[in-house]
């Protein structure tokens, strides 16, 4: 079974689409393989897994980790969500610029996002469960958001009321996070 590049967005970002073996029985397909992953030019070495499950209208990030780097391959498992990547590397000529897809169990597309996006998202259905492998271990003292409606990014989400985490709701703006100097871990590369 083939993992695929669906298409690419602000340079680094990745829609991919596994194919999917579907009969009256349901479905199978495979959603990470090595040997893929690295002929697509992707990591693929993955050491933590995350599974969250949220009601509608959750919103939940912008959040991203620089010690260690954290890069994840979202997707979602069960309902929909739209899933929003941020450009937050100082000196990118899409500094600041975003990516949304609604995802959703039944379509299984899988966005991946590097270390250096912010990435949140937003539950479309009445429940979603998403699931996430991260290239860094968690680590709450290098980690940190963005406020998820900052108009400076301008995030076009498809809920209005959002139902948000303190953390989330405190969020700092991405002009605060360009002026610390932990930004500086995200620099673009030419």
């Amino acid at each position: 079974m083939r993992i695929s590049i669906e298409s690419r967005h602000l340079g680094d970002i990745i829609v991919l689409a596994p194919e999917a073996f579907v009969d009256e029985r349901g479905f199978f397909m495979e959603v990470f393989r090595a040997d893929q992953f690295q002929e697509l030019g992707l990591p693929h070495e993955f050491v933590q897994e995350n599974h969250s499950g949220s009601k509608k209208h959750v919103l939940r990030g912008l959040h991203f980790q620089w010690d260690p780097p954290m890069a994840k391959l979202m997707r979602v498992t069960r309902g929909s969500a739209f899933l929003v990547a941020v450009d937050i590397r100082k000196g990118s000529p899409t500094l600041g610029r975003w990516f949304g897809l609604e995802v959703s169990a039944e379509n299984r597309k899988m966005v991946w996002a590097p270390a250096s996006f912010a990435r949140g998202f937003c539950v479309l259905s009445d429940y979603a469960e998403l699931q996430y492998l991260c290239t860094g271990v968690y680590n709450s003292k290098g980690e940190s958001g963005i406020r998820w409606n900052d108009p400076q990014i301008g995030i076009d989400w498809p809920v209005r009321e959002a139902l948000l985490s303190e953390k989330d709701r405190n969020a700092q703006t991405l002009a605060q996070w360009l002026a610390s100097p932990f930004s500086d871990c995200f620099r673009h590369k030419v």
